[in-house]
């Protein structure tokens, strides 16, 4: 197969952009390189002959739609996007270019290409989202959300998310454009950006700074493994329904609060400080504007329909990525001095 990547430099895309090439899939990645793409995080493939890089932005339809033509594409994943809530707040601008301009640009130029192709049966773009789009549950109760939740975003960030998924669902409807939407809750791994919570917090705390958490840090998030999310997509690429969306969770709910004293006792156990706990560097401040109370995925439907699994459990793969950043640390600290 032939796969056309978005955002392949980022934290999740470079996870699967690395999947596809140990399948034996050629891959063009297509990145625009923001602040939060981290080409080395492909450092590993990236001469490998199945791989392919081109700095270039989605909303570049003339460039994306020779890429499409240029290598045959089978498959379009599309991962590019701002993705920092705070950073929405700050400059939604940005947010509304990439996330919604760009998304309409590449649906664009996929439609072209597959209509001037005849239409081929096997040709799918599938459009990578998130839980936030639906918005917060309650701190209380059972509650989750499920495919045929309804939209009501908080964020600059998650609205403009729900609009490129709008987008997409009209270019499959109006268009035929044989195309697939999956929404993740919160993913955590190696690789990720230090801005977003468990890496910032290990690498604040090895560096002796400040733990900062919203108003109480009594947000529940839940929280799935990148590789696992990873695999998720691929299964909705091969046997997933063209037209459909597929929700993918860790079932794994933890308050920020716990997530933050979880990695403190950890490091306390593996890097333990001359005196005093890692907890005593927490911080609360004030909280998030508009901040979601809870997210929740039951991703039943994934489960059944795809035969998707989490073979890990939280607890192991969470120690895994502690470990991971542990030696990030210690590396640019070498490098550093």
């Amino acid at each position: 197969m032939n796969y056309l990547i978005t955002g392949g430099c980022g934290f999740i895309g470079s996870h699967f952009v690395m999947q596809q090439i140990e399948k034996g899939h050629n891959v063009v990645n297509l990145d625009k390189l923001t602040y939060a793409a981290q080409p080395t995080n492909l450092s590993s493939i990236e001469d490998s002959p199945n791989y392919h890089f081109v700095k270039g932005d989605i909303g570049d339809y003339e460039r994306v739609l020779s890429l499409l033509q240029e290598h045959s594409i089978d498959r379009v994943v599309n991962f590019a996007a701002e993705s920092h809530v705070d950073n929405s707040i700050d400059n939604p601008g940005v947010f509304i270019e990439t996330n919604i301009s760009g998304t309409y640009n590449l649906l664009r130029a996929c439609l072209d290409y597959w209509t001037e192709s005849g239409q081929p049966e096997g040709f799918r773009m599938l459009h990578v989202s998130t839980d936030e789009v639906y918005g917060d549950l309650p701190l209380e109760g059972d509650e989750k959300f499920t495919e045929n939740t309804s939209y009501k975003p908080s964020s600059p960030y998650s609205a403009s998310k729900a609009a490129s998924d709008h987008l997409v669902h009209a270019w499959n409807r109006t268009f035929g454009l044989p195309a697939i939407i999956t929404n993740c809750s919160n993913n955590y791994g190696p690789h990720q950006h230090p801005e977003k919570l468990i890496p910032k917090m290990i690498l604040n705390g090895l560096k002796g700074e400040a733990l900062p958490v919203y108003g109480q840090g009594l947000n529940v998030r839940d929280w799935i493994y990148v590789e696992d999310h990873c695999a998720g997509i691929d299964l909705a690429l091969e046997k997933g329904v063209i037209g459909e969306t597929y929700c993918f969770g860790g079932n794994c709910e933890k308050r920020n609060i716990d997530i933050v004293h979880a990695i403190c006792d950890a490091l306390d156990d593996l890097a333990p400080k001359a005196k005093g706990s890692y907890r005593d560097q927490i911080t609360f401040v004030e909280d998030r504007k508009g901040h979601d109370l809870r997210y929740a995925i039951d991703d039943s439907k994934a489960v059944e329909q795809l035969g998707y699994k989490r073979p890990k459990p939280f607890e192991k793969r969470f120690l895994e990525t502690i470990k991971w950043y542990m030696e990030y640390h210690k590396n640019h600290a070498q490098k550093a001095a």
